[in-house]
């Protein structure tokens, strides 16, 4: 053996457990230094473009004024992003937890109430439109030709019902208790002094009870799409006044964003007469546009409705 086989093998140098992980941690912040630059770059395009993306929940996307309002928007910069909901009972919970920034498809009664049940400040930005409130009827052409005891339905949901039964009281067909409210229920139809019955049943039922009731009080979104004449009506409803105050349509947002100039440029859209025209259009010529209640007309009726309903509930 010689002296050179007899010595050892060269160790190799093979780098320590813990420079391994040394070296994993620096590649793995390398990598997420890049993808945050990449990511910031694009926020910053986005920015130097000046488009701003406004969520807005709605029960009515399909309606067609939403195409001239997005491209209104998109002149000024702001992407409207319309996310729809199926009933009634979610775009204001979406907007509570900022699924959505604002939300369209109430009115101001319907917002007092949800939030006196939720416990929540939700408040309206902007006011956007009245819809009438209409007597329907197949047997009769007139409000006269109604026989006593007669049955007429109305919606059962509390920011309905009441409306309907004030129409009701107009109409001459029956007498409310100290005169009605927008909070009525039929417990308050004097019997006596009413010419017809109130069968109450949901609102989106009224228009299929014609072909079994003499006549029924129906929104006007399910009378249009019952396909409903909605100029022939039994009893036209008056969608102005301080009487159609709590039936006002609005903007909402949550109270933080109240003052939010981005939203306040969205929701000065609505008045735009190229979008009044087509929400008019779509109402079937029977919406009342509303562009001049100031912010404090509008938190005046929601904080009086709101008082209201909390009394009622006391």
């Amino acid at each position: 053996m010689t002296t050179a086989e007899a010595l050892p093998d060269k160790p190799h140098n093979r780098p320590s457990k813990g420079v391994i992980v040394a070296i994993i941690v620096i590649v793995v912040a390398l990598i997420a230094g890049i993808i945050f630059a990449v990511n910031k770059n694009k926020g910053d395009d986005s920015a130097a473009g000046g488009t701003t993306t406004v969520k807005i929940g709605t029960t009515e996307a399909a309606n067609d004024y939403w195409k001239v309002l997005k491209k209104k928007a998109s002149a000024e910069g702001i992407n409207i992003e319309v996310v729809s909901f199926n009933d009634y009972t979610q775009p204001n919970v979406a907007l509570s937890q900022g699924q959505v920034d604002l939300n369209v498809f109430q009115h101001l009664l319907f917002l007092a109430d949800y939030n006196v049940k939720n416990h929540d400040n939700l408040t309206a930005i902007s006011a956007t439109y009245v819809v009438p409130l209409n007597i329907y009827s197949k047997k009769y052409q007139q409000v006269s030709q109604l026989p006593a005891g007669v049955t007429v339905a109305i919606p059962n949901d509390a920011t309905n019902q009441g409306r309907a039964l004030l129409v009701l009281q107009k109409a001459g067909l029956l007498k409310l208790r100290d005169g009605g409210s927008a909070l009525s229920t039929p417990a308050d139809v004097v019997a006596n002094q009413s010419k017809v019955k109130v069968k109450a049943i949901d609102a989106a039922q009224t228009a299929a009870s014609l072909d079994g009731v003499d006549a029924a009080v129906i929104n006007n979104n399910f009378a249009n799409d019952a396909g409903l004449d909605l100029n022939k009506v039994l009893y036209k409803d008056n969608a102005t006044g301080k009487s159609a105050d709590p039936y006002v349509n609005i903007i909402a947002a949550k109270a933080a964003d109240k003052n939010n100039e981005t939203y306040k440029k969205v929701a000065k859209l609505w008045s735009d007469p190229e979008v009044q025209k087509s929400i008019v259009k779509q109402s079937g010529g029977t919406a009342k546009v509303v562009s001049d209640r100031s912010q404090a007309d509008l938190d005046k009726i929601l904080g009086d409705l709101t008082t209201e309903i909390k009394k009622s509930n006391s």
